[in-house]
């Protein structure tokens, strides 16, 4: 496995990666690397001949008062994981190789990035649609794996390479989740052993949404109640909406098919984020 940290020596590696034609996937992270991201290399390898990884805790989508300092890192841990995955290349940019001295261009996607954490987090998919269309760029990937878990960011991505017709594939993997359900995050070692145990909770009440509508309930009524069991246990609820999964719309009254239930709620200052498919049926 390879280490770089310079375009050059990325350019040349991901050069040879790609010679024969095999392809490059690749799986852009931030580090403090768990399971999902080590599935998330897996399907890589499952789609090309050469595995490109990048590690860049990303500035541009932190606001001020979010948690940049304090994000996990672990380069030597992460390292090694790859190495077990079978990576064979890792980008490890700095800041400054990113973001030059009197870089000024930013990338604005509309649609998806409306709403939920595009609401929260004011800024946040300018920067993620920012460092992922230079990281595209920079391996000249030929398809790109993403966790589902981060649904909108998801839809924000593929929008963005749809709209500007990047030459890659971007593939959602199904979320992966610890055996009592919680979605892995990077954030969940930030969980007090209290609040970890309760944050299964989160993924039971959208399961049971989500029966419920399929079953023919209101979603409505039945999103508020799991809204008010959530807050009553003692999380923090952002939101528990139903939404068109491409385009995050609300999900129309009355509507049958694929619907995409999405869900934040605080536990403490550990921020969850979770989703999960719904088929509707009709009444």
């Amino acid at each position: 496995m390879r280490v770089v940290r310079d375009l050059a020596a990325l350019r040349e590696a991901t050069a040879g990666l790609r010679a024969g034609g095999r392809g490059l996937g690749f799986v852009p992270t931030m580090g403090a690397l768990h399971r999902g991201h080590l599935e998330l290399v897996r399907e890589a390898r499952r789609q090309a001949g050469g595995v490109a990884v990048s590690i860049f805790v990303n500035p541009l989508q932190f606001g001020p008062n979010e948690d940049l300092a304090r994000y996990p890192r672990d380069e030597a841990g992460d390292l090694e994981k790859l190495r077990g995955a079978g990576c064979d290349l890792v980008w490890l940019p700095p800041v400054e190789v990113m973001y030059p001295p009197g870089a000024a261009t930013v990338i604005e996607v509309d649609g998806p990035s409306k709403g939920f954490e595009g609401t929260a987090r004011p800024g946040h998919f300018r920067g993620v649609a920012t460092v992922c269309a230079k990281l595209f760029h920079q391996t000249g990937a030929d398809v790109a794996v993403f966790g589902e878990k981060d649904w909108q960011q998801l839809q924000v991505v593929r929008r963005m390479v749809a709209d500007l017709d990047l030459p890659l594939r971007v593939i959602g993997l199904p979320t992966v989740r610890e055996e009592d359900g919680l979605a892995f995050s990077s954030r969940n070692a930030r969980l007090a052993p209290a609040q970890r145990a309760l944050a299964p909770m989160l993924a039971r009440e959208m399961r049971a949404a989500i029966a419920a509508m399929e079953a023919g309930a209101e979603p409505g009524t039945v999103l508020a109640e799991s809204t008010g069991r959530l807050r009553q246990a003692g999380f923090t609820p952002d939101y528990l909406a139903l939404v068109e999964p491409e385009t995050l719309r609300p999900w129309p009254a009355g509507a049958t098919g694929q619907a995409r239930l999405l869900a934040a709620a605080g536990l403490g200052d550990v921020r969850l984020l979770d989703n999960m498919p719904a088929e509707l049926p009709v009444r």
